[in-house]
């Protein structure tokens, strides 16, 4: 009976020890770039902001969508997309969850206090979406004496930031999504939107009855953020962004999805 058990506890002991050394080989296996297997590279942003990332089926493309693709191709990674709310991106990635941001994000103060930004990729400037026949003919009317429309924005985007700056929180509404905010419009809740103008026209276009007003609100520059202590992640991507903007690829990608005015 002895003998027995003291076989039993051997062969247990020789069945731990394969099981911990096939485990620490499937570890290796998974983390070594010889066995083919490459690093991730992790993109949060807000899918909802055409032609910069939005979903086509399940799958998110667009302009920022391509461009980390090909960034992260250069740095020998494979990209990852988390789309998630647009004021949680810039928390995400100065806390590590995220390696990037992108979602047609400039920089901004505020910003800046809790994540770093890259060189700017594009440029783009707020307009002002009203119903056919509105009051509002001109961001102008918006700063006249004595007046009291609402303005519909995305929380935390830079059209937030401007309109609740220049005319107050009580006469701006904030909305998860740019769609969410142009379907209050439609509904009448508020009296125009302030958002970008390449997801303006989409929206416009999607949605009869609607109009961007001829005069833009702002002009501003898209960057990529990256946290703050990540100093050789914002070195590499930066490196590899001007690459990709100086032999004419993010050019490329742009005007695939922006046709020239």
């Amino acid at each position: 009976m002895k003998k027995t058990m003291k076989t039993l506890l051997v062969v247990s002991l020789a069945l731990m020890m394969m099981f911990s050394f096939t485990a620490c080989s499937n570890d290796e296996t998974t983390q070594n770039p010889e066995n083919g297997d490459q690093e991730v590279l992790t993109m949060a942003t807000n899918a909802y902001f055409p032609p910069y990332e939005y979903y086509d089926g399940e799958n998110i493309v667009g302009i920022d969508a391509e461009i980390a693709a090909k960034i992260a191709e250069k740095l020998g990674m494979q990209l990852e997309i988390v789309d998630i709310e647009f004021d949680s991106i810039v928390t995400g990635v100065a806390t590590g969850k995220y390696d990037m941001g992108m979602a047609g994000m400039t920089i901004t103060e505020d910003r800046l206090e809790n994540v770093n930004f890259t060189d700017s990729y594009a440029t783009g400037y707020q307009v002002v979406i009203v119903p056919e026949g509105s009051d509002i003919t001109s961001p102008d009317d918006l700063y006249a004496e004595g007046a009291s429309q609402v303005v519909g924005v995305q929380l935390a985007t830079t059209g937030d930031i401007y309109a609740s700056e220049d005319f107050g929180a009580d006469r701006v509404q904030q909305y998860n999504s740019g769609n969410d905010a142009v379907e209050a419009l439609k509904a009448g809740k508020v009296d125009c939107v302030i958002i970008d103008n390449e997801p303006a026209k989409y929206y416009v276009e999607a949605n009869e009855g609607l109009t961007i007003l001829p005069t833009e609100f702002v002009v501003e520059d898209y960057s990529i953020c990256v946290a703050k202590e990540n100093t050789e992640l914002l070195e590499k991507i930066n490196t590899a962004l001007n690459e990709l903007i100086e032999d004419g690829t993010v050019q490329e990608i742009i005007d695939k999805y922006i046709a020239a005015e």
